[in-house]
């Protein structure tokens, strides 16, 4: 059995984020237009990653989920965190936005605030998550079901994989890496985040080098 799913392993990317976030914010240079515009980008990212990996469960992974014996009540109560979830997201793309156009401390302050709240909410709503279905995922893992599953997941463009992958594994460990690449052979990664990942790597990793 793999030690962990592709789905929690996306789960550390998004905690990995919210924390490189609530670290720049903390230190943002007050007028700084530069930084406010590189936490813009590595926002923009996020924001798109989160969001698709929502409403990408809801379309995908919940019916393949019901097949193999997920009760609907669980399912209900993980969409419900989501709607929650995506009230904060909201909020603090608002706040975000405000940070990119002023650039000022206390708009930086504000975009913390709203990104701690953004955390607590994720963070609660993954321990519940993968209290729930990460043991499936590990036990139906092979099944036609979750093959199936995976199949429809991968039905991206390539632009649009590349910038996945290469966020996913941006600071992964080498247990989170494997379990979002172990399905897929070495020279097909190696060509997606080549060419496709250039995006992330040249816009969005540097920002949490800085």
């Amino acid at each position: 059995m793999a030690d962990m799913s592709m789905n929690r392993a996306i789960h550390a990317a998004v905690r990995r984020d919210l924390g490189r976030f609530l670290n720049a914010l903390d230190r943002f240079p007050d007028g700084d237009r530069q930084r406010a515009a590189q936490l813009a980008t590595a926002w923009q990212n996020f924001d798109d990653q989160l969001t698709r990996h929502h409403q990408d469960e809801h379309r995908i992974a919940w019916p393949a989920l019901r097949k193999v014996g997920v009760g609907q009540d669980v399912l209900a109560q993980l969409d419900a965190e989501h709607d929650t979830m995506a009230t904060v997201l909201s909020t603090t793309r608002t706040a975000m936005g405000t940070l990119r156009n002023s650039a000022s401390a206390a708009d930086a302050t504000a975009a913390r605030t709203a990104m701690a709240e953004l955390q607590r909410v994720t963070i609660e709503h993954f321990e519940h998550e993968e209290e729930e279905i990460e043991p499936v995922y590990l036990m139906n893992e092979g099944t036609p079901e979750m093959k199936a599953m995976g199949r429809e997941f991968a039905k991206v463009s390539p632009s649009q994989g590349g910038t996945f992958f290469a966020w996913a594994l941006d600071g992964a460990t080498p247990a989170e890496s494997s379990a979002i690449t172990r399905t897929i052979p070495k020279p097909v990664l190696t060509v997606i985040l080549g060419l496709f990942g250039r995006n992330y790597r040249k816009s969005v990793a540097p920002v949490w080098r800085s």
